[in-house]
Formats: structure tokens, C-alpha cells, sequence
């Protein structure tokens, strides 16, 4: 599976494998093994923390749910666990934005333009059902260029 195709299913599921907003981070970490630590803790308030598992990177609230998800694109290669890719974790980084559109058209996946996060140099398609937001970065001459996929918080408040 492409990394695109990947993404594109994620934003119209709402989940990449285990990882999903509002799973719980030891059921995450059953599935993906431990993770590295992205920010180290702080001694008086050790959560919420970002994790990563390659270039996915997770963020757990302090109740361990996962809260938001996101898979960075701008580097040369994206690398992501292969549990959730079925096969080869490695990915060319940087599709450009009518890649993008075409796989989330294969994966019957709607999008829209999102006008709030969309300004002088960045561009970002929203999906409606999920959240989920593709960002690009929009050079001066050129296409544009996918900077990151994620998967917002839903709002959560940890008791």
C-alpha cells in the first residue's frame, strides 16, 4: 500500500491500525511495542506526552488516551511501523497536493478546503466526517508540497 492510499484511509477512518483519538495507550502499546519519547517529561507534570513511532507521532493526555495523531510528510523519507503499513514501513517523503487528491478520491474519501488554515504559504484540506487535515506547503513556484496528515482531538477534557 501506498503511503498516500494509507493516509487517505486513515482520514476517512479516523484510525491508522491501533491508533486512533480516544484509544488507549496501553492497547497502542500491546499492538506497536514501546514507543520513543518525543519531549522529555517534566518532573512535577510527567503528562500528557508526545510519542513517536517513527515518524508518526502520538500525543497521550495524562487519563493515557490518545488525544491527536499526526504523520509528518515534509522529510525525504516517512517511516512509520510496519504493523500499520502491512509490509514496507520506508515511504518517498513530500507527494505533492494532486497525489493527494487523487488518493483520497480513490479511497472515496470527501475533502474540502479548510479557509482557517489556509493563508499565504500553506494550504490544508479538511475531511469532513473525521477532521482530519492535510497541510501543504505552498512554494513560490510549484506545487504543493504535503507537510503533515493528523488527526485532531475531539474535544477531550481528562476528569
Amino acid at each position: 500500500m501506498s503511503l498516500l492510499d494509507l493516509l487517505a484511509r486513515a482520514a476517512l477512518t479516523a484510525r491508522l491500525g491501533p491508533v486512533f483519538v480516544g484509544a488507549s495507550w496501553d492497547d497502542v502499546t500491546a499492538a506497536l511495542g514501546e514507543p520513543r519519547d518525543m519531549l522529555p517529561a517534566r518532573r512535577r507534570r510527567p503528562w500528557p506526552r508526545l510519542f513517536g513511532y517513527g515518524d508518526l507521532e502520538v500525543f497521550v493526555c495524562r487519563c493515557r488516551e490518545v488525544r491527536m495523531l499526526t504523520v509528518p510528510t515534509w522529510r525525504d523519507t516517512v517511516d512509520l511501523p510496519t504493523p500499520l503499513t502491512g509490509g514496507a514501513g520506508t515511504f518517498p517523503g513530500g507527494p505533492a497536493e494532486p497525489d493527494v487528491i487523487a488518493a483520497l478520491e480513490r479511497a472515496a474519501c470527501p475533502w474540502e478546503p479548510d479557509p482557517a488554515l489556509t493563508f499565504r504559504d500553506q494550504r490544508t484540506l479538511r475531511v469532513p466526517p473525521t477532521s482530519a487535515a492535510f497541510t501543504f506547503v505552498v512554494p513560490d513556484d510549484g506545487l504543493p508540497v504535503l507537510h503533515a496528515m493528523g488527526l485532531p482531538d475531539n474535544g477531550h477534557r481528562c476528569p
